[in-house]
């Protein structure tokens, strides 16, 4: 491992507190065949993570992907954070850059946090004023976190009142078999619905008898109570 990122281990390392790593182990459901399986927590505060990364003055990308490979959580957390970093600051050809090795390294991306703290800035940002195929390409995969990529790298079109990919993305991962993309899914279609109440709404008319329960009650949240029930009883 490359001299910064040890550093940065280390400087994580000193930060950790162990009663915090427990509660994180149980909350990021690290147990034999629970989604984080074997993960391991120093227990750390974001913000901590955050400032970390940010006083990294003269970390590089390589730097950023080692850390990404580490075995704590947390450093692949700081690692995340320094990639958005480093996106941000970087000219277009930069920020390409930054996307494809954010892409060809999403095995580290491997927990809702990782991805949450990531997918819009990078992903989302990049393909904004591009094609979004790679979207549906993340949506259609195997892996639980590459089709979370895809469906929170959405809120980045959202954002910009572009909602058409959402869409897309949340028809191919209706029937998903994963609460954590159920969850996703409801979220993002619930932030379509705080611009555009018809947008979302439409989409729900269509598909809210097979979408999974969590799906929806996430997608209706802000609804006024008697509009949320006739969609819960299915009396729409």
């Amino acid at each position: 491992m490359p001299k910064v990122s040890k550093q940065i281990v280390e400087a994580l390392k000193v930060l950790g507190d162990s009663e915090r790593a427990q509660h994180s182990q149980r909350f990021f459901k690290t147990g034999k065949g629970e989604y984080g399986e074997g993960d391991i927590f120093l227990g750390i505060k974001v913000p901590k993570l955050r400032a970390l990364a940010k006083q990294q003055k003269h970390f590089g990308l390589e730097d950023a992907l080692e850390l990404l490979k580490s075995k704590y959580h947390e450093a692949r957390l700081t690692a995340l954070f320094m990639m958005v970093n480093l996106y941000n600051q970087a000219d277009p050809s930069g920020k390409e850059v930054v996307y494809h090795a954010y892409l060809t390294h999403t095995g580290f991306v491997n927990n809702w946090d990782l991805v949450d703290s990531s997918a819009l800035q990078i992903v989302g940002d990049f393909l904004f004023e591009k094609d979004r195929y790679p979207l549906i390409a993340l949506a259609n995969s195997t892996d639980l976190w590459e089709r979370r990529i895809a469906i929170i790298a959405s809120y980045h079109l959202i954002r910009q009142y572009d909602f058409q990919d959402t869409l897309k993305l949340s028809e191919i991962l209706l029937h998903d078999t994963e609460d954590l993309i159920h969850k996703a899914v409801g979220w993002m279609l619930r932030e379509v619905g705080n611009r555009s109440r018809p947008t979302e709404e439409t989409f729900l008319l269509k598909h809210y008898q097979d979408m999974p329960r969590t799906m929806l009650r996430y997608a209706i949240e802000k609804f006024p109570e008697p509009r949320r029930q006739a969609y819960l009883k299915g009396e729409l």
